[in-house]
């Protein structure tokens, strides 16, 4: 393992956490899957196939355990795995295989997903009565409706107990007739105090998303991938969400993506400081809101 600082990447990244004075980073978008579905992934955005729309080199490559330390070097106390179901039948296996990625590892949050289809009510009722930390899913990929019927009580679960569920409902990289606003909009109507923290700012409907925040108690947004030159390039963030942004500071998260990113973790942090939030709302969404929404972070 390198020793901390020994990397630039590293020593950037240390320098930007303890600049502000915080004990590490808590990032609410990381991902990890199985080996086989993995592959699979990193498939797509080698093709640039549909769903990505344009060159996208993954950065971090490498094994499980690889990347776990990679992330502990940056400071990254505290991470999810994220899986996302893309079909019927999957939510289960990926589920017990986040559960037991998540076992060992204190600093890993216990990741889980869902899907339309007639078992989801049973088995996420049975993770939350379990204790699972955080869901995800993923409409863009899923090519499913929020507001299915079949996720009505899915959704209701999950209000009640106040389990967070990371949504990627926004257009971005390529919209389809499941993306956009309005689906979690109707779902939040139904559900109003539904945990929700929308993906990447919800690009690139960057002031619609933030409006449900706005208006929605439990609606948060993590700042994934949003800020850096290789999004700037289609969805730059107007300057008046960036002004909304800095009333929401309770309601905002780091959020990565790693490892399916195009450049050093560094250039996320890089972003945050070159948009101009202050230090305070740094030091919330890097590391405070993640402890209030989800726990402590492991000592280490």
């Amino acid at each position: 393992m390198t020793e901390p600082g020994a990397d630039p990447e590293v020593a950037a990244v240390r320098s930007f956490w303890q600049g502000l004075g915080l004990p590490g980073l808590y990032d609410v978008h990381v991902h990890f899957l199985p080996e086989n579905v993995q592959r699979k992934v990193y498939a797509q955005f080698d093709e640039a196939g549909p769903r990505i729309g344009r060159a996208w080199p993954i950065r971090y490559r490498g094994t499980h355990d690889e990347r776990v330390a990679h992330l502990r070097e940056l400071g990254v106390r505290r991470f999810p795995t994220l899986p996302y179901a893309h079909r019927p039948g999957i939510a289960s296996y990926l589920n017990g295989w986040a559960r037991d990625f998540a076992a060992d590892k204190p600093d890993c949050l216990w990741s889980a997903t869902c899907y339309p289809e007639p078992e989801a009510a049973a088995y996420v009722a049975e993770l939350v009565a379990d204790g699972v930390e955080i869901f995800k899913v993923h409409v863009q990929v899923g090519e499913f409706h929020l507001d299915d019927p079949l996720l009505d009580p899915v959704w209701g679960t999950l209000a009640d107990a106040g389990t967070p569920v990371v949504v990627h409902a926004g257009s971005g990289p390529v919209g389809n007739a499941f993306t956009g606003p309005e689906p979690l909009h109707r779902v939040l109507r139904r559900h109003p105090r539904l945990t929700a923290v929308v993906a990447h700012l919800g690009a690139p409907e960057y002031a619609e998303f933030v409006s449900l925040a706005e208006r929605f108690e439990r609606v948060h947004l993590d700042t994934t991938m949003v800020f850096t030159d290789f999004f700037d390039v289609e969805a730059p963030v107007p300057s008046e969400v960036i002004a909304r942004l800095g009333d929401l500071r309770p309601k905002v998260l780091l959020g990565s993506d790693f490892p399916t990113i195009p450049y050093p973790y560094a250039h996320q942090l890089e972003g945050l400081v070159r948009a101009g939030f202050d230090d305070d709302w740094l030091r919330d969404v890097c590391w405070h809101n993640g402890v209030r929404l989800l726990g402590p972070a492991d000592p280490r």
